[in-house]
């Protein structure tokens, strides 16, 4: 059964396997990649148990990843990110301060200094990853259009500072690994064209040593559960935003 914590965890042998090494983000940014590497990155939208227990299996596995958090209350939950980030994990933000600001930079910049600060009130925080914001008609991207995330400190946004004609994009966005046709933001220009569908494929394609040398993979931890309830719940809630998802890419390519 695909999107279980079991899944997840033959995953990530089948890649150590295949000799992948997994550096955070902030390492990325720093020029410490090198070889076949696969920068491992979380989006916490949704805090679940999840959350912490992909960071310990990760920590168990003696693998490292980047964790990036939203600030609203539902998710900002110190205890939690410090957890993780004593597990040897990296902490980003997860920002959405254009969406929150309806659009106006000037508000957004004010938002993205406090959400920044709040963060960094608990962890060492120097990189950032926008939230796609699926049903809002703001970018958070193009806050930067007139602001420079660099002055903040900030080191690395993977939208901006990754080649991704160089390196191979996985998203589980939508629940799926080929949700290009539902994700509004969540996707990249890329000369690659390997497609998955489950997470055995690329399981399959990494003992088969098919896969790209230098890979980011982007999990929603909220999604992958071995709760039956928990699981077809997901599975259904998603289904049904992946139809609002399609909607909106198909009314955006007709504007």
């Amino acid at each position: 059964m695909d999107f279980t914590l079991k899944t997840y965890r033959e995953l990530l042998m089948a890649l150590q396997q295949a000799n992948y090494s997994f550096i955070t983000f902030k390492e990325f940014c720093e020029g410490k990649q090198g070889g076949k590497f696969i920068v491992l990155r979380h989006d916490i939208d949704k805090l679940t148990e999840n959350t912490l227990r992909f960071a310990e299996i990760e920590n168990e596995l003696s693998i490292k990843g980047v964790y990036f958090f939203l600030t609203k209350k539902s998710v900002f939950q110190p205890d939690i990110i410090n957890k993780i980030h004593n597990l040897g994990h990296e902490i980003g933000y997860h920002y959405k301060d254009l969406v929150d600001a309806k659009g106006d930079a000037e508000k957004a910049i004010v938002l993205f200094q406090k959400n920044l600060s709040m963060l960094r009130s608990i962890v060492p925080v120097q990189t950032i990853a926008m939230d796609g914001c699926p049903t809002s008609r703001y970018d958070n991207r193009d806050l930067w259009k007139t602001h420079n995330y660099r002055n903040f400190g900030i080191i690395g946004e993977p939208y901006f500072d990754i080649d991704f004609d160089k390196v191979f994009y996985l998203t589980d966005t939508g629940r799926c690994w080929d949700g290009e046709k539902y994700s509004v933001r969540d996707k990249v220009q890329s000369v690659f064209t390997q497609k998955f569908s489950t997470t055995k494929q690329i399981i399959d394609a990494a003992k088969a040593k098919q896969l790209p040398e230098q890979i980011m993979i982007t999990v929603h931890p909220q999604r992958w559960t071995d709760n039956p309830i928990e699981w077809l719940w997901e599975l259904m809630w998603q289904f049904a935003k992946n139809q609002v998802k399609f909607i909106l890419n198909k009314i955006k390519i007709r504007r």
